[in-house]
């Protein structure tokens, strides 16, 4: 999984047995490999565009690729495994694009586009491979996001609680699951940013010498300005209804400079701004269940997870947020906060080769349940 944060491509070894609802995994070992800055830059440069042109996105398709194939032959040394021990890989790919309203494009047709040839993490490591999960979700009329939903409902349903699952990357997304719940009655969306506006505040605030808040101590030795949190929910997007998604094409460098000049004008320090930024998550999320979560569901606990799950500062104000439902890790129901968008990617890739679907149409509007990816075949090496 690389996500919208560019960080790096967290990989991870899952032993996965059964399909559907009765999957069982162990997850066999994991890792963060981060990005080179000069990786992140070029990534980001694709992912703009006024800047990324079809040379240039062409070309870190390719070099992605490598990165996703080494960083899966590291993973698996990692594990004490051999690559011929491995049946499958599941990529999701490094998103460079993604527009699922028909009113934001040129020819009323949704698109996404995630780059990371799968065929060459097929031909370097000599595994099947899958990849390009969304494109069949929105080519069934759903926005291709979330597609951790399923895999949330597959380890973290429950016969006697009500749940909802937030996973907080660069964006955050959330799953609501109903108490003994099947999977039609499951729903998620992206409720907006998640640390993908706080790594750009720290960064712009240390001049690069952060890439993001370390246990959310800047955040914690800042004020929150609530006024100016309050101003930026107002983005149309928070007041959108579901099914809907998101990424660095509403939240990346417009949303931080609208942030950054609304800040500078009421004088904030820089502990200030990273404490303002990091608000607005929590804030966006609460904002976001009692629109459209609330009203429907009485939710017994919120479990979180990702990078954000990291940031202390973060986690507290959720807490305050939410306060009296409980706010627990995934890890603490045996599903590890950093890998589980990786070990999502594993499930997702062992659906397709059994012919399950594994889209949720109440998380992405799409109009049936289809199978998703496509399907690489290995060319084992000699």
């Amino acid at each position: 999984m690389a996500g919208t944060s560019l960080d790096g491509i967290t990989a991870a070894v899952v032993q996965v047995t059964g399909c559907g609802t009765e999957t069982k995994i162990v997850l066999l070992e994991h890792a963060t490999f981060p990005y080179d800055p000069e990786i992140r830059r070029a990534i980001l440069s694709a992912s703009t565009p006024k800047s990324g042109t079809v040379d240039h996105v062409s070309e870190m398709n390719f070099v992605i690729g490598e990165l996703l194939a080494d960083a899966a032959r590291k993973i698996t040394q990692h594990a004490g495994l051999k690559m011929t021990e491995v049946d499958l890989i599941g990529s999701h790919g490094q998103t460079v694009y993604h527009c699922p309203l028909e009113s934001r494009t040129l020819w009323g047709t949704p698109s996404s586009l995630q780059i990371g040839e799968p065929s060459v993490i097929a031909e370097r490591t000599g595994v099947t491979t899958i990849a390009d999960f969304r494109m069949r979700d929105i080519a069934a009329g759903g926005e291709g996001a979330p597609l951790v939903p399923y895999v949330d409902f597959i380890l973290l349903r429950s016969s006697d609680k009500s749940r909802v699952v937030l996973n907080i990357g660069g964006i955050a997304n959330l799953t609501v699951l109903p108490r003994d719940c099947a999977v039609d009655d499951v729903f998620a969306f992206d409720t907006g940013p998640g640390n993908m506006l706080i790594d750009a505040v720290v960064k712009e605030v240390t001049h690069g010498a952060q890439e993001f808040d370390r246990e959310g101590g800047m955040a914690a030795a800042g004020v929150v300005d609530t006024a100016l949190v309050n101003e930026l929910l107002t983005h149309e997007y928070f007041r959108t209804e579901p099914p809907k998604s998101t990424g660095r094409e509403l939240f990346g460098s417009k949303f931080l400079t609208l942030f950054l000049e609304r800040a500078t004008s009421r004088g904030l320090s820089g502990n200030d701004l990273v404490s303002t930024a990091t608000a607005l998550t929590p804030y966006s999320v609460y904002d976001a269940c009692s629109r459209f979560v609330f009203p429907k569901v009485e939710i017994d606990e919120l479990i979180i997870s990702g990078g954000g799950s990291k940031n202390e500062t973060l986690v507290r104000t959720m807490r305050d947020c939410f306060r009296p439902i409980p706010v627990t890790y995934s890890d603490d129901y045996g599903v590890s906060s950093m890998a589980k968008e990786a070990i999502a990617f594993a499930i997702l890739a062992n659906e397709t080769v059994c012919g399950g679907p594994s889209n949720i149409p109440g998380a992405t509007g799409a109009k049936r349940r289809v199978i998703l990816g496509k399907i690489v075949p290995a060319s084992r090496h000699e």
